[in-house]
């Protein structure tokens, strides 16, 4: 799952089938049971989930907007994206739709070039405030139950487009971060639909792995001076309560 979270589709297929090629074999302990001996939902789960073609198409379709919006700072097809899966981002509770929107409005007033069509410039200076407008009167209308507030101080900003960077309204039109943070909510709310986790599985396997340190060097110091050892599979060694 790492490997195809990280756009690795060609080596993520290969692991696969070299691990059901050369599956591990471990001989079991008398107090630690063989964790291979049930390993059939293991398999079934890497040929038809990790191997799965439309699991990678999925894929591909999220580092295509990624790179849409990253390197070339073209927000339509994530605004599509997310229009499609409107229902499902209400639901959820998701902003996206409108971050995306917000930042294709605030492009378009200080003169990135229109929809879609990168940084070019515009030559009159009230084109991108028109421009803008426009949109705003266009889209905006959706996000108006929702985002009342936002929207009235997007459409307060027309006000000081001669001298925006001195206006309240600064912020909304010189962040350096923006780009960045739709990327990051995008990429959350894409694998949410997909019911997983934003964060890499082999980041939160490492995170688990480095909480749990702590209390199993604990365990075994103890096990150590009692010169005893753990004899059950049925419970936890430790607890990993707080208290």
């Amino acid at each position: 799952m790492h490997l195809l979270r990280e756009g690795e589709f060609s080596v993520a297929s290969t692991f696969v089938a070299e691990a059901n090629r050369h599956p591990p074999h471990a001989e079991p302990t008398p107090n630690t049971p063989n964790p291979y001996l049930s390993e059939e939902w293991e398999k079934e789960f890497a040929q038809d989930t990790l191997n799965s073609p439309q699991l990678q198409n999925q894929f591909q379709e999220m580092y295509h907007i990624l790179h849409k919006l990253r390197q070339e700072k073209n927000l339509a097809p994530a605004i599509e994206w997310a229009r499609a899966r409107s229902d499902r981002l209400e639901e959820r509770g998701s902003n996206l739709e409108f971050e995306l929107c917000r930042l294709q409005f605030v492009c378009l007033f200080v003169g990135h070039g229109t929809e879609g069509d990168g940084d070019e410039h515009m030559t009159d200076e009230l084109q991108g405030p028109r421009e803008a407008l426009a949109y705003a009167r266009r889209e905006f209308g959706a996000f108006q139950r929702r985002y009342a507030r936002e929207v009235q101080q997007l459409m307060g900003a027309m006000a000081y487009w001669e001298n925006v960077t001195d206006s309240p309204y600064r912020r909304y039109f010189y962040n350096s971060t923006a780009w960045e943070e739709v990327a990051t909510s995008f990429t959350r709310e894409f694998c949410s639909l997909l019911g997983l986790s934003a964060d890499s599985p082999l980041y939160i396997a490492a995170t688990a792995g480095a909480i749990a340190l702590p209390h199993l060097l604990k365990l075994q110091h103890i096990m150590e001076k009692t010169r005893t050892e753990w004899t059950t599979s049925n419970e936890l060694p430790v607890s990993l309560s707080p208290c």
